[in-house]
């Protein structure tokens, strides 16, 4: 990294560090920086003080509202490959096409010779070594491992007593417009008081937000023996 200002160069040098100095006086989170602190307490308050100028939507961040301006409005991408024709309205997604070109697969499975380009795969392929059935059939309660599973189940089984209504905000399928509501307002609406995850600190104001989070826990071993390196999950 280079930069010809200093103080790019000392926020960069930050980003190297694990000190978090900057301490949330609502719920005693730590942060490396003043304005992720800053940030943070707006999801606490609900202040979103970054405004769209072509809609009404508003945003938390500027990096919120960039995002959301390239996606609805200006449809700029530019993030571009130099490779081939492919651009990207984020540099995440960027990062993951280029691996495309290079073969690189970072997130690689500790238990078997899998290793894949994109985290949220490896974290799908997991499951094939727990065997945990997470997606459940709400009409036959019939479970399985993945949600594309579960969705041609549906389908099959079903026919028209199906999933007609796809929630806006995930994968889930819900049978009744109503049913969606309820699904939005238990799962996705902001709460205004924080849940932590109660296996780190980590906060959340969307219940479906902390319920993914503690999937990435899943696989943790947690219990570990203080008279020798074992470790275990239970």
């Amino acid at each position: 990294f280079t930069s010809l200002r200093i103080s790019s160069l000392n926020r960069h040098v930050k980003t190297h560090s694990d000190e978090k100095r900057h301490v949330c006086h609502l719920c005693l989170k730590a942060f490396r920086t003043a304005t992720l602190l800053h940030n943070h307490v707006n999801v606490h308050t609900g202040t979103r003080p970054y405004k769209c100028s072509d809609c009404d939507m508003a945003f938390v961040t500027s990096g919120e509202l960039s995002r959301h301006r390239r996606y609805k409005h200006t449809l700029e991408k530019p993030f571009k490959c130099s490779m081939c024709k492919y651009s990207s309205v984020e540099a995440s997604k960027m990062k993951r096409h280029i691996r495309s070109h290079t073969g690189e697969r970072p997130y690689a499975c500790d238990l078997c010779s899998y290793a894949s380009k994109d985290a949220y795969k490896l974290k799908r392929h997991m499951i094939t070594h727990s065997g945990e059935k997470l997606y459940e059939c709400y009409i036959c309660q019939a479970k399985f491992t993945q949600s594309g599973t579960m969705k041609i189940h549906m389908l099959q089984k079903h026919g028209e007593n199906g999933p007609k209504y796809q929630c806006p905000r995930c994968s889930t399928f819900i049978a009744r417009k109503s049913d969606l509501g309820v699904h939005l307002r238990n799962l996705h609406s902001y709460m205004a008081a924080a849940i932590k995850c109660s296996y780190c600190e980590a906060v959340f104001h969307e219940r479906y937000a902390l319920i993914q989070h503690k999937k990435t826990h899943r696989n943790e071993k947690r219990f570990k023996c203080d008279q020798c390196s074992y470790a275990c999950k239970q």
